[in-house]
């Protein structure tokens, strides 16, 4: 499937089947909804029962988030950017503003937090799983977040902008580059930047 060609400002259709297509469809606000109440109730009751304490909270939640930032990045390139198929993916670089279509839906969320989340358990220590496991889930929320708002806000702050040109120039540039959308320091760091060209 050639990423390069795209379709501006419209809704495209995913599925012939009237259901499929219906559940294809997110709205921005769903993973937020469902997911802000989850995490925050099972990290409030570890805390509560005494399975992790706040310190190792505090010290072990900004290791899940910035780790989401590595998935986010490897997920992008090296999954969606290898079967982007006619579908998910695929289909976002072929309509890249239909809006219906920028958040993960649930099902996908659920599925690879429940993976996730099931590894953790695994490793016996839910004093620094449980506080990882949520740092994770809200950094993927920050990138629902971010990548809904670089194709549908006006950014206001100068690294909105930075962050927002980054991502529209590999929609628009070159897909093969800028695959972090919530972070530019991977694609700096692993050669994936794509360069602007002196005038």
């Amino acid at each position: 499937m050639d990423m390069r060609q795209y379709v501006r400002n419209t809704r495209g259709r995913m599925f012939e089947s009237d259901f499929l297509e219906f559940f294809s469809k997110v709205h921005p606000r769903t993973p937020f909804v469902f997911w802000i109440p989850v995490a925050s109730t099972v990290l409030g009751y570890s805390l509560y029962q005494g399975l992790t304490t706040p310190l190792e909270a505090v010290a072990v939640f900004p290791l899940g988030f910035f780790t989401w930032q590595l998935l986010e990045y490897w997920i992008h390139k090296k999954i969606f950017h290898t079967w982007p198929g006619p579908t998910a993916h695929g289909f976002h670089h072929t309509y890249p503003d239909d809006d219906t279509r920028l958040v993960m839906p649930l099902t996908i969320s659920i599925a690879l937090a429940s993976i996730i989340g099931g590894g953790l358990y695994f490793l016996g220590r839910p004093d620094l799983t449980i506080p990882f496991w949520t740092g994770l889930v809200f950094g993927y929320l920050w990138y629902d977040f971010l990548h809904w708002s670089t194709h549908h806000r006006e950014p206001i702050t100068a690294w909105g902008k930075r962050l927002r040109a980054h991502h529209l120039a590999h929609h628009f540039g070159d897909p093969d580059k800028n695959f972090g959308i919530s972070h530019m320091w991977m694609d700096r760091v692993l050669g994936s930047l794509m360069k602007r060209e002196s005038k």
